[in-house]
């Protein structure tokens, strides 16, 4: 069909959009991005993007989505291809302190950054900030919770699970703004302590 064509380059100037604008955020955070910006740095029609996103709303809305997609192949998706239990709570804090440390992302992690831009915010990128966010913390949660059901630790798995995320969080936090390594070092040391003494022998 004629419109085919028309169809595969917007989609194909959507991804190419949104691959900027996920590095753009994770710097200078979603209030950031403007469909001008992001024209302009990929010597596009500004006319033509704002017909892919219509609003900068919707342009964050799918920014979120995009990083989302990004996030889960480097550490969800992985993950779970662990065995369950310890296994795979090891591996989520693995996957997840390579997937910051790597630079993933250049301002670091996602979602941490756009969390602490929009957290004392109301509105729907808010809501969708909040629910990716809240999926991550879910999943680990979920793994710790697996964990203990299997007997391979013996802990609680709420607090467990929340202080893995809080390892993950201040590595990454202190890494961007210091630079270096040693915050990952540091948290995967913990990390790794934190499972060993919670294990069951």
């Amino acid at each position: 069909m004629p419109g085919d064509g028309r169809v595969a380059r917007g989609d194909a100037t959507r991804r190419l959009v949104l691959r900027r604008a996920v590095d753009v955020a994770s710097v200078d955070g979603l209030e950031g991005l403007s469909l001008g910006r992001l024209a302009a740095e990929l010597e596009l029609s500004k006319s033509g993007v704002f017909a892919l996103f219509g609003s900068k709303e919707e342009l964050q809305l799918a920014t979120i989505d995009a990083a989302w997609e990004i996030f889960a192949s480097a550490v969800t998706t992985p993950a779970r291809a662990a065995a369950p239990g310890l296994p795979r709570l090891r591996a989520v804090c693995e996957k997840w302190l390579d997937y910051s440390e790597q630079r993933v992302f250049p301002g670091g992690c996602f979602f941490f950054n756009v969390g602490a831009e929009f957290d004392a915010r109301r509105g729907r990128v808010h809501d969708a900030v909040a629910a990716a966010s809240g999926s991550f913390a879910e999943f680990i949660r979920e793994a710790a919770v697996e964990a203990v059901a299997l007997g391979h630790i013996g802990a609680d798995a709420e607090v467990l699970a929340f202080e893995l995320h809080a390892l993950g969080r201040a590595a990454n936090a202190d890494a961007v703004l210091h630079g270096g390594g040693r915050p990952y070092a540091l948290a995967r040391r913990a990390i790794r302590a934190r499972l060993d003494g919670a294990a069951v022998r």
